[in-house]
């Protein structure tokens, strides 16, 4: 299993084309083939802040949500209002096991 997660720092308030083009985003990726889960969130502490948390069935799945359609244009948008920073890891990894 592929699992992505980190944070992006927006550096300003989440504009309502910006928080759009997130909710398509989540919904077109988690229809995808070998998409386990995917959300965005914001961090309570810093709302300018959000965090990633993906997880994949594997590489190939990841590769194919990169080239789809839908993350070109969520591309194009972040880039129109890109971020301040981010960082982003990409982990493999088991399934893991449930906690209690």
């Amino acid at each position: 299993m592929i699992q992505i997660s980190g944070t992006i720092k927006l550096g300003r308030t989440i504009d309502a084309a910006t928080r759009k083009a997130i909710v398509e985003m989540v919904r077109a990726s988690r229809a995808e083939d070998g998409c386990l889960d995917y959300t965005f969130a914001s961090d309570i502490a810093d709302p300018d802040t959000l965090i990633l948390f993906e997880r994949w069935r594997d590489r190939a799945a990841l590769d194919a949500h990169g080239q789809s359609e839908h993350m070109a244009e969520f591309q194009k948008v972040m880039a129109a209002n890109p971020p301040q920073s981010r960082d982003l890891r990409i982990y493999e990894t088991d399934d893991g096991q449930p906690l209690g």
